[in-house]
């Protein structure tokens, strides 16, 4: 009860490394963890050995009092102030059991033995024995250095079966036994004989004192690797989750930034077009340049609703959305079935566009998930847009297919080319779209070819595995 109370193994403060120890010593499963360092005991845990120090002295006094009152004591003929300063002698060093654990269990042993001779009866009482069982349970459960604790504890457990083998010789009971049975005393009859039961009997009672500090030493000395080792763990998984949480939010940043290229780069395009084409025409062909300027509004108009839909995901983490945002909540994206109408729109702006689908399985595009088909489109937007803005082709050809590898592995294609050069006094780009194809085939892990053909013209063509 009092051990439990007032002598917690419970905390476990950060590990630190000690020396290791190589060799098949080390491999052997009893000595898991011996490079792990314990240490030393909180402000807490000293607190709590000196007040349960003092209670157990206090009660260990009164139980010897006790004892004293029922004869337990009665062959004891010492002083009565020495029989209580025996106590104190072997209870107060556990007050730094757990700040000198090794020292400690040398001093106790040096006491028990000392006292165990000169106050036999005092020796027997359970506070007395608790007190020295405490010693070596902390020794075993708080050393740091486990090497002086092994050779510590192997001295002390050698001392002590020395010391039980002389206790033969000064024991009182024993040299009752002797008489008794020179006597004929029938009541010394059992399987085994006299002396020999009686060196068993001292054995087992030893090993088990002996025996279960160091195994409940040992136990509370893994419990607490054990704990510190779950704390480290928990640590690096919450360090790996915030390093998550960081990388995702950089995606989606990445991802926005793309989003934003493709739409701006391509709205911005038409609406150079269609603004110097209706500057052209403005006083010949006041139809036509009217045209151009609905166009200009229509594109301005898509471009930034889709850029108040992007910002509006930014906005999600912040506050809700109302219905009176302005048309900032997200839209759904475009995919593949959004092709055609973007290849008509280019079309109306002057760029002939020839577009075309092929599946080596029929409906295998239909199957193709939202994310890649997302690609799909803005690499096409992308590309149709440099045509018209970096080139003097008057036509491109935009080809969708899906095949199978040699190793039976799908895949789906969009390839985007022309026939043109490079046009005159255009500036050479930021290049953020043609990295952005390349960002974007390699999310999803895809493979990318842009560069010149060698009969002429541009080619862009992307394949993303099917999973």
């Amino acid at each position: 009860m009092i051990e439990t109370m007032a002598f917690d193994t419970a905390d476990a403060g950060p590990a630190r490394n000690a020396r290791t120890r190589p060799g098949w010593l080390a491999r052997l499963p009893w000595r898991t963890g011996e490079d792990w360092e314990r240490p030393g005991p909180t402000r807490t845990q000293q607190r709590h050995d000196v007040i349960g120090t003092i209670i157990l002295l206090l009660i260990s006094a009164l139980v010897m009092e006790v004892s004293r009152g029922i004869g337990a004591l009665a062959g004891e003929t010492g002083p009565i102030w020495f029989q209580h300063l025996a106590l104190a002698l072997i209870i107060l060093p556990l007050v730094v059991r757990r700040r000198y654990p090794v020292a400690v269990m040398l001093i106790c042993s040096a006491v028990f033995l000392g006292l165990g001779l000169l106050v036999p009866m005092v020796a027997t009482q359970t506070s007395f024995q608790a007190a020295y069982f405490a010693s070596l349970y902390t020794a075993v459960a708080w050393a740091k250095d486990r090497r002086i604790l092994w050779l510590g504890t192997t001295v002390v457990i050698a001392v002590m079966a020395l010391w039980v083998i002389l206790s033969f010789t000064v024991s009182s009971a024993y040299d009752g036994m002797l008489e008794r049975i020179m006597e004929g005393d029938d009541s010394y009859r059992g399987f085994l004989p006299p002396l020999a039961s009686l060196a068993l009997y001292n054995l087992a009672i030893n090993a088990a004192f002996f025996g279960g500090a160091i195994m409940f030493g040992m136990s509370a000395w893994r419990s607490a690797h054990q704990r510190e080792l779950l704390v480290k763990q928990s640590a690096q998984l919450e360090l790996q989750a915030t390093e998550l949480a960081r990388q995702a939010v950089l995606d989606e940043r990445l991802r926005i930034a793309r989003e934003l290229h493709d739409v701006v780069a391509h709205h911005i395009a038409v609406i150079g077009v269609q603004a110097g084409a209706a500057r052209r025409v403005l006083e010949k062909k006041p139809e036509a340049t009217a045209g151009a300027l609905q166009t200009i509004e229509a594109s301005s108009r898509e471009a930034v609703e889709q850029m108040r839909s992007l910002l509006g995901v930014l906005r999600a983490g912040e506050e809700p959305g109302s219905e009176s945002d302005g048309g900032a909540r997200r839209t759904p994206e475009p995919g593949l079935a959004d092709l055609p109408a973007l290849v008509a729109e280019h079309e109306q702006l002057g760029l002939s566009v020839s577009y075309h689908r092929s599946e080596d399985v029929p409906g295998s595009l239909d199957r193709v998930p939202a994310p890649l088909g997302l690609s799909i489109y803005r690499t096409v937007q992308e590309s149709l847009a440099n045509v018209r803005r970096h080139s003097t082709a008057g036509s491109a050809v935009v080809a969708l297919r899906t095949g199978t590898t040699g190793t039976g592995k799908s895949w789906a294609e969009v390839e985007t080319v022309d026939n043109g050069r490079p046009r005159t006094g255009s500036t050479a780009g930021s290049g953020f779209g043609i990295r952005g194809i390349r960002e974007r085939a390699d999310l999803h892990g895809g493979t990318t070819e842009i560069g010149p053909r060698s009969g002429g013209g541009w080619r862009v063509r992307v394949r993303f595995p099917l999973h």
